[in-house]
């Protein structure tokens, strides 16, 4: 049909198939591939493969590279001066921990399916197109707006480095509205410089990732050495004034568990590294060890500069906008802070590196799946890249960098990561669980559901319930029904499949407590976090229901995509070639 009658070859063949929207969304919308047609037919979309030239070293680079960006420079201080105090430590173990859940979750779907196209195709796989458009439409818009705003911080890091102010190096347009009046011209250059880098080749933009990684930790190994070595432990215990809060806990439990959402975003860069299983030698092997590898070591980087800092200041002396420059600053050591500025330049460098690269793999997958035009799939013959993908959200990203201010764009970051996290967590569950044709789903989805209804409840009262006998009283109330549920769950519906090669250790428990987690860390998000969400998605929702839909409905016609899935593929076909997973 889309090559001998598709439904944009007119306006009243266009008209006449938005006028059959709710059939074809019915078709569609919940229409669910299978790992095997993701990595055969779906993949050569493509045409040229993505050459396979990763190692785990190479994953665990990009992890650390994405993850410990110039963010955890300004995060640590904002933690721990207004939640946590010292105990910001704590928090970020916490964090590390859920980001090491949600990893677990990611490999899972990773290993079994090594396929480019990371939280949107695990997803397509188990909720169906619709709600994997959706989840990934936001992801990418999560991914340009915070390249965008990255890059742009690049300008006021670098500025700092060298001794110049960042306003010397934009353009002021008085005519244009505030917020979008000045024209960062060094960020353009630097998002279009990356994106050369990675159209060129993975295996360079790896190698790239290394050098930067590798002098990033070295400037962090230098906080970390000086904070130690001039900080002193009574800082742990004590305020530097006496009417405020004293102690390791200043702010008791609850202060712990909002720092620990405060500081979580700086572990999301570990998403962009599921976008690069196609591109694994060894999936098997290196995804495991690549993902939770560099979520570990980045946990154990963050608490000791977390330890390093309150060492040095007491932490109601701690600036949350730049507490490390302001400490050394305060100690008699402000050359450190440009040795701070440099270090956090090599850091925005490897998290633009790992979320371009990751953005344009999203997208590339996408365009397999014939929701957004099919141009996007394509990769370059000679440098093995979706080079289409990578280009055009290159120079989309440049182009927001260019005027919009720093404040604007990192509020709108973030929920679209975490709802995404929590979609995976689901998605986990369910497949393990559920059986396309052989299992009934209602107890799964019936489990999932009253879980996630009893983890809001839970952020709900620890959020707007006051301290009290009534609050401990109901929040114990939630934790004991969210157990209940579970274990009724686990002893009464058996998993309907295992996987292959690896899996998620002690199902259900892991990928229930991430949802958990995920439900509670998005609950602690500003109203302005949701409203974009909202505006987003319903843009997304009407982009999909105008053009995805009927370009999806078109290559079913011509046979490009499967027909609605109610067979399970048995496991002699899902493995005619092991090559995709071995």
């Amino acid at each position: 049909m889309a090559s001998h009658g598709s439904s944009f070859s007119s306006l009243r063949t266009y008209l006449q198939a938005v006028a059959n929207t709710p059939s074809r969304f019915a078709r569609r919308g919940f229409s669910v591939s299978t790992s095997y047609e993701e990595m055969s037919r779906v993949r050569a979309r493509s045409g040229t493969s993505m050459r396979k030239t990763l190692r785990w070293f190479d994953l665990v680079g990009f992890g650390i590279g994405g993850m410990v960006g110039a963010g955890v420079f300004v995060t640590t201080g904002h933690a721990s001066r207004v939640y946590a105090g010292p105990a910001v430590v704590l928090s970020y173990a916490i964090a590390g921990f859920c980001a090491l859940l949600s990893a677990f979750c990611y490999t899972e779907f990773a290993v079994d399916m090594p396929v480019a196209g990371g939280a949107f195709s695990y997803l397509r796989v188990t909720f169906g197109e619709f709600a994997a458009f959706i989840t990934g439409a936001n992801l990418i818009m999560d991914y340009v707006m915070s390249n965008a705003a990255v890059a742009r911080g690049f300008t006021a890091y670098f500025g700092t480095t060298i001794g110049i102010s960042s306003d010397k190096w934009r353009i002021t347009v008085p005519s244009f509205p505030k917020g979008f009046n000045q024209i960062d011209m060094v960020a353009v250059v630097v998002v279009l410089l990356i994106t050369i880098v990675i159209c060129y080749s993975t295996r360079e933009s790896s190698v790239v990732n290394m050098i930067l990684t590798a002098l990033h930790i070295l400037f962090i190994a230098f906080v970390i050495v000086i904070g130690f070595w001039k900080g002193s432990w009574k800082n742990f215990t004590h305020s530097s004034n006496s009417e405020h809060p004293s102690g390791f806990f200043p702010f008791g439990a609850a202060g712990v568990f909002n720092g620990a959402a405060a500081v979580y975003l700086s572990y999301i860069g570990y998403d962009a590294v599921s976008t690069m299983a196609e591109e694994v030698k060894e999936p098997v092997k290196d995804i495991p060890i690549g993902v939770s590898g560099s979520v570990i070591i980045v946990t154990i980087l963050y608490c000791l500069m977390a330890a390093s800092m309150c060492m040095l200041l007491p932490y109601d002396m701690i600036d949350p906008e730049a507490p490390f420059s302001a400490a050394f600053k305060s100690d008699g050591w402000g050359w450190a802070s440009r040795v701070i500025g440099v270090g956090a330049s090599f850091g925005i460098l490897t998290s633009l590196i790992v979320a371009m690269l990751g953005q344009a793999r999203y997208m590339c997958v996408i365009g397999r799946s014939n929701v957004v035009p099919a141009w996007f799939a394509k990769v370059h013959p000679k440098t093995s890249t979706p080079v289409n993908a990578s280009a055009f959200l290159g120079i989309f990203t440049a182009a927001i960098a260019l005027f919009t201010d720093l404040d604007v764009l990192l509020n709108l970051v973030s929920i679209g990561t975490l709802f995404v996290f929590y979609m995976v967590a689901n998605a986990v569950v369910y497949r393990r669980y559920v059986a396309a044709g052989t299992t009934n789903p209602w107890p799964t989805v019936s489990f999932l559901l009253s879980f996630s209804f009893t983890s809001i409840m839970f952020t709900l009262i620890w959020k707007c319930v006051p301290s009290g006998v009534a609050k401990a009283g109901m929040l114990s109330a939630c934790g004991v029904v969210a157990i209940a549920i579970l274990q009724l769950f686990h002893f009464t519906v058996p998993q309907a499949r295992k996987p292959e090669f690896w899996g998620v250790p002690l199902m259900p428990w892991i990928p229930a407590t991430s949802i958990f987690l995920n439900l509670f860390l998005l609950g602690s998000l500003d109203g302005p976090s949701y409203v974009r969400f909202g505006v987003f998605s319903v843009v997304a929702v009407l982009f999909y229901v105008l053009y995805s839909v009927h370009a999806s409905y078109d290559a079913e016609g011509d046979g490009s995509l499967s027909q609605k899935n109610v067979e399970v593929h048995t496991e002699s076909k899902e493995s005619v070639d092991q090559s995709f997973k071995v």
